[in-house]
């Protein structure tokens, strides 16, 4: 093309064999895609983090009752722990006690033998 028809072509709207209205309206649906995309994974992100919510809700859910039953748990070891220490304590006094009624017996018994 020469440079005067450039000049007219310019002049009259046209670049490149299209009307500025042409490009613009080219230029807008582009941006229309671009925004539409846009819009599109904003939306799956959207999604994706309501799923993350209720992921993150139904985790601390089971995280209050691990924490309730390791307790229990727990509670219930303590008092098998102390059951069974006052039962080797009462085993320890009766243990004791026989010995020392042995020990009284011999002792009795000897001083009857003299």
């Amino acid at each position: 093309m020469s440079h005067s028809l450039t000049t007219l072509c310019v002049l009259f709207g046209q670049e490149n064999g299209k009307s500025r209205l042409q490009q613009a309206q080219e230029d807008v649906e582009e941006v229309k895609v671009i925004m539409l995309d846009n819009l599109n994974k904003a939306d799956e992100r959207s999604g994706k983090l309501v799923e993350l919510e209720d992921r993150a809700d139904e985790l601390l859910a089971k995280s209050k009752t691990f924490e309730k039953t390791s307790n229990q748990v727990k509670n219930k070891k303590r008092w098998e722990n102390k059951k069974m220490k006052v039962v080797f304590i009462g085993i320890g006094v009766a243990a004791a006690l026989i010995v020392l009624g042995l020990i009284i017996f011999a002792i009795v018994d000897a001083t009857r033998a003299q």
